[in-house]
């Protein structure tokens, strides 16, 4: 995957087209008083904290679809100075359980595994695992209801101009950027497209084929067997084979501040429309009703062949305006439309798959993408040598201690530390994903 570069120079185009648009008509850009000037200079000029605005739209056909929205989460409760805001799509099948316990707990479980007491830089280094953990207890505490349904789950953040993605399943994020480059910030999971995940449900002792009717004719996508899951990463589907695993590939990226716009949708947008045309059927307007033109143009294309649910984010920065793009004055629309959603050159133009794009105005931070347990999580100095690394529990000491160092549990005090902590139930979660352990599930969906 080519690494994403960050450039000053787009930023400063960026500005300039704003100061240009500014003074159209000849006049001269008003005077500041001394105090906002003095006050930007404290809080660090062009590094202010960027306006967020969403909007959502959907239509059901079975109902299976949920999202969140959360624009005014508090890091540090009652300082407005750690504001995040979180988007969520849950895109349920066999069921609607999974997505609406997802939706509930999923962001709990995540904000739980964060090490409590520590800075932003600190918070935002520790996200990407937090996601990890806060994704496998979220499957592990709904697998114990013994509730057949699954979900996919694409969770965005938004910290500043950071943005950290975790993902499962076929809900997708995409991201448009200054100049109109689109990056898929999230990774497909389904078997038929995915050979890496194919590759991996194999070799964990999973048959991935298609539907054979009688006569051995095969039909439909690829599935993973037992279960007949097409996906495979999920939260939920007890009875599938352990190789579906619920840990999200997880992508952290730094816009330029010139900002951009974040569509999050259901497969049922992806199937009907690509990356670029969803990006291109609401360039240049508010987001609420960009949200309704994606699902619009997606049923134009496909019919309402299965639930669509989009959330669009757009991240601005704060010195330009709270008015989108589109409903600046027509003098400057054109000029300010091109600065944050403009058409991209054709000699940009590439195919888009799994791999994300690269383009100069945004940064990558952090990916991951591996579907086993036991990588990335705090060190022993960072969490309670009794706290799963995964789960987030505590247990009482010498209780079913088991550290992710390949042997079994710890039965005295002198045992060293190796790995991660990890309890019972959590090791026997990652022995089965990693194939030490067959799957016995023989549900058919």
């Amino acid at each position: 995957m080519a690494p994403f570069r960050r450039t000053r120079s787009a930023a400063a185009r960026g500005e300039a087209a704003m100061e240009s648009a500014a003074g159209e008509e000849g006049k001269a850009a008003p005077s500041l008083p001394l105090a906002t000037l003095i006050g930007r200079e404290l809080r660090g000029g062009g590094s202010e904290r960027p306006l967020v605005r969403y909007g959502h739209f959907g239509f059901a056909k079975r109902g299976e679809d949920y999202f969140l929205v959360k624009p005014d989460c508090l890091r540090v409760p009652g300082d407005p100075s750690s504001a995040f805001s979180v988007f969520a799509v849950f895109d349920g099948h066999n069921g609607v359980s999974a997505a609406v316990f997802s939706k509930e707990h999923l962001l709990e479980h995540v904000m739980s595994a964060v090490p409590q007491g520590i800075g932003r830089d600190d918070w935002l280094q520790a996200l990407p695992r937090a996601l990890v953990a806060g994704f496998v207890k979220t499957d592990i505490d709904f697998q114990r209801k013994g509730e057949a349904s699954g979900t996919t789950a694409t969770l965005v953040v938004v910290d500043g101009f950071t943005v950290t993605v975790a993902s499962v399943g076929d809900s997708r994020c995409i991201l448009d950027t200054q100049g109109g480059v689109i990056s898929l910030l999230t990774v497909d999971h389904r078997l038929e497209e995915n050979v890496e995940e194919r590759e991996r449900v194999t070799a964990s002792g999973g048959e991935v084929s298609r539907l054979n009717l009688c006569g051995g004719q095969e039909v439909g996508p690829l599935r993973c067997w037992p279960g007949g899951l097409c996906l495979s990463r999920s939260i939920g589907d007890t009875d599938v084979g352990e190789f579906i695993v619920p840990i999200p590939h997880v992508k952290q990226v730094k816009l330029s501040n010139a900002g951009g716009r974040l569509i999050i949708a259901s497969d049922g947008i992806w199937d009907a429309l690509s990356s670029e045309a969803a990006a291109q059927a609401c360039r240049g307007l508010p987001a609420e009703l960009a949200a309704k033109l994606v699902v619009k143009q997606a049923l134009k294309t496909s019919g309402l062949k299965d639930d669509t649910t989009c959330v669009v984010v757009d991240i601005i920065p704060s010195d330009h305006s709270s008015t989108p793009p589109s409903l600046s004055p027509k003098k400057n629309q054109n000029k300010l439309r091109s600065l944050l959603f403009g058409r991209r050159s054709h000699s940009s133009v590439g195919k888009l798959g799994n791999k994300s794009a690269s383009f100069d105005s945004v940064e990558e931070l952090f990916e991951e993408g591996s579907a086993m347990l036991g990588r990335n999580f705090p060190s022993k100095a960072n969490s309670s040598p009794s706290r799963c690394a995964i789960c987030q529990v505590d247990q009482a000491p010498f209780e079913d201690l088991v550290t992710d160092n390949g042997g079994g549990c710890c039965s005295a005090p002198s045992t060293p530390w190796v790995g991660p902590y990890l309890c019972s139930d959590c090791r026997k979660k990652k022995d089965a994903m990693e194939g030490k352990r067959s799957s016995r599930s023989t549900a058919c969906r």
